[in-house]
C-alpha cells in the first residue's frame, strides 16, 4: 500500500523555494492554486476511476479546490483538496458535510487505494504494462 507518492529522501533539505520572490510574484499568480493542483491530480487518475472532475459549483480558491469522483463501484465522492492533502467531505458529488470527519491523505493514490478495490487493481495493472513496456525497451 502506498501512501507517498515520493521519498523524502530525495528533496534537498532547502529548497529555497520560500524565500525565492520570484516564484511568490510570479506575474500576480499564487504558484499553489488548488484549482490547477486539482486538475493535475484528476489527469493523473481519471483513467482509474469511472468518472472524476474538478467541482464547477462549489467555490475553489488558492488554498482550496473541491473534486467529484466517481469510482469504478459506483461509488460518488467529493474530495477536498487543500496543503493538508486530499479528504472526503461527502458522498455524493457537490457536496460538504461538516459533521463528516475524515482522515487527510497525502496523495490521491493513497485516498483512492483506500476507497476502491477497483482502482487498486486497474492502478496496479497499469504500472505493471508500464513495467514490460520498459523492460522490453531495455531490452531491445
Amino acid at each position: 500500500r502506498m501512501e507517498t507518492d515520493y521519498n523524502p529522501m530525495e528533496l534537498p533539505s532547502n529548497t529555497g523555494f520560500e524565500e525565492d520572490s520570484d516564484y511568490r510574484d510570479f506575474e500576480g499568480t499564487d504558484v499553489k492554486d488548488m484549482r490547477l493542483e486539482a486538475e493535475a491530480v484528476v489527469n493523473d487518475v481519471l483513467f482509474a476511476v469511472r468518472n472524476m472532475f474538478v467541482s464547477k459549483t462549489l467555490r475553489c480558491a488558492e488554498d482550496v479546490a473541491y473534486i467529484n469522483v466517481e469510482t469504478r463501484e459506483r461509488n460518488r465522492y467529493c474530495l477536498e483538496l487543500t496543503e493538508a492533502g486530499l479528504r472526503v467531505v461527502a458522498y455524493d458529488f457537490d457536496q460538504t458535510d461538516d459533521r463528516l470527519q475524515t482522515p487527510y491523505h497525502e496523495t490521491v493514490y493513497s485516498l483512492l487505494d483506500s476507497l476502491s478495490p477497483a482502482y487498486r487493481e486497474v492502478f496496479g495493472n497499469a504500472l505493471l504494462q508500464r513495467l514490460e513496456a520498459l523492460k522490453k525497451d531495455s531490452q531491445s
